[in-house]
């Protein structure tokens, strides 16, 4: 008896020295493609299989069950990965959750449904999303204004606002490309599209879409935005009811005295800044820090901020990456005026030197809300007709993996928010 329970208790201990996970490592030294990482996480979650995200353990590692089916995957996507025993897992998750580290082990446990507001026709690399989620192999769907007035947002987890104006001035693109031939194509299909749904003009249908995007968010909904998507959409809400349209872009003058008339408590994010007037300058208003600020390419950085995995949770997913210093990028919303941004909402990357926020986060109702300024971040200064961003040359890429850090944050098990 003595010898049997002997051999048992042997074989318990290498059973349980046997591999049983999964870890992909998420630091700059161990992994050669951070953003299909990603996508292998979402797939072991399509396949109703729980993960953890090992926040600040090796640039925000994942943790997933080992078998032959994810090793084969991560093989395929050229994702690296580690097999490790029960006994080195629970070690590590012993270490995440001592006192002493700024850890936390979160649970994801569903695959997030993605929704991409776009217009119809667009190819994926003309968004920075649409882009990386297409690299990343991870699947969305695309809505736009019909959709979205018909309510189609309730059947998504996680939404993102393409290069939108949500204003009705067609991106203030009016000086340089009012005689392109696609600015007139793009006008002319704004304009048929919003008398089909019912509005006199484009800027009351982009309103009524805004509304049903904030409702959304509100309801519970997750939503990302990034460039002229940022900002446009807190004008049209802090505009409800107000004309701040020129003529060139609805065929009537604007309210006079618009300004003053401008409600900041129905924005997600900004406060006091100043509408610009001019039809001719490419700029929607003060929040914008383009026009502002005087930094060169090679010095333009932003810094991620540090949150306490364990009391804060969702800023901290927010900013899992394998670098504190990202490549700044422009756009034609670069970047946010610091002093124009609400005191609820939370700046996780910003450059203080220039007194600018280039990536923050807040909560509105029961959901939430990214805003992250800049166009395409391995494209500097992203133009009309420039050719797409190729992501093989970037699989590493730090801005990049801001937008995939959204994507699964949804999928994360549900917390009580500390305040």
């Amino acid at each position: 008896m003595k010898k049997i329970l002997m051999l048992c208790f042997g074989l318990l201990l290498t059973l349980q020295s046997y591999a049983s996970y999964i870890l992909i490592p998420m630091d700059a030294e161990s992994q050669g493609n951070h953003l299909k990482a990603y996508g292998v996480t979402y797939w072991t979650l399509e396949k109703q299989l729980k993960v953890k995200w090992l926040l600040n353990y090796k640039g925000g590692s994942f943790l997933l069950p080992d078998s032959e089916e994810i090793q084969r995957e991560c093989q395929i996507r050229g994702v690296s990965f580690e097999v490790i025993s029960n006994s080195k897992a629970e070690e590590i998750l012993n270490l995440i959750a001592s006192p002493s580290q700024n850890m936390e082990a979160v649970v994801l446990e569903k695959a997030p449904k993605i929704a991409v507001y776009t217009p119809k026709g667009l190819q994926p690399w003309d968004d920075a999303v649409t882009m990386v989620l297409t690299y990343a192999e991870i699947p969305y769907e695309t809505v736009y204004d019909e959709e979205v007035l018909n309510d189609a947002l309730l059947l998504y987890d996680w939404l993102h606002l393409h290069h939108e104006d949500f204003t009705g001035q067609y991106g203030k693109f009016y000086r340089a490309y009012r005689s392109a031939s696609w600015y007139i194509q793009e006008k002319k299909e704004a304009e048929a599209l919003a008398a089909r749904l019912g509005y006199a003009k484009v800027s009351e249908e982009k309103l009524a879409v805004a509304r049903k995007i904030r409702d959304y968010v509100i309801g519970g909904g997750f939503m990302f935005a990034m460039c002229s998507a940022t900002d446009s959409f807190d004008i049209a809400l802090s505009a409800d009811g107000i004309d701040i349209c020129e003529p060139m872009f609805d065929g009537d003058g604007s309210d006079p005295g618009y300004q003053n008339k401008i409600d900041y408590s129905r924005t997600f994010a900004f406060k006091d800044f100043i509408l610009e007037h001019n039809p001719n300058i490419y700029e929607f208003s003060s929040i914008d820090m383009t026009r502002k600020r005087r930094i060169p390419m090679m010095t333009d950085y932003f810094s991620l901020m540090e949150f306490s995995a364990k009391w804060d949770p969702v800023p901290t997913m927010l900013c899992q990456n394998h670098t504190a210093l990202v490549k700044g990028f422009m756009g034609q919303t670069t970047s946010f005026t610091r002093d124009e941004i609400k005191s609820n909402v939370l700046i996780m990357g910003e450059n203080k030197t220039n007194g600018e926020a280039k990536y923050i986060h807040g909560i509105k109702g029961k959901g939430f809300f990214t805003f992250y300024g800049g166009h395409d971040p391995e494209d500097y200064t992203h133009k009309v007709g420039d050719p797409k961003t190729e992501l093989d040359l970037h699989p590493t890429s730090p801005g990049y993996r801001l937008i995939l850090n959204n994507v699964l944050f949804p999928a994360a098990k549900k917390k009580k928010q500390k305040t």
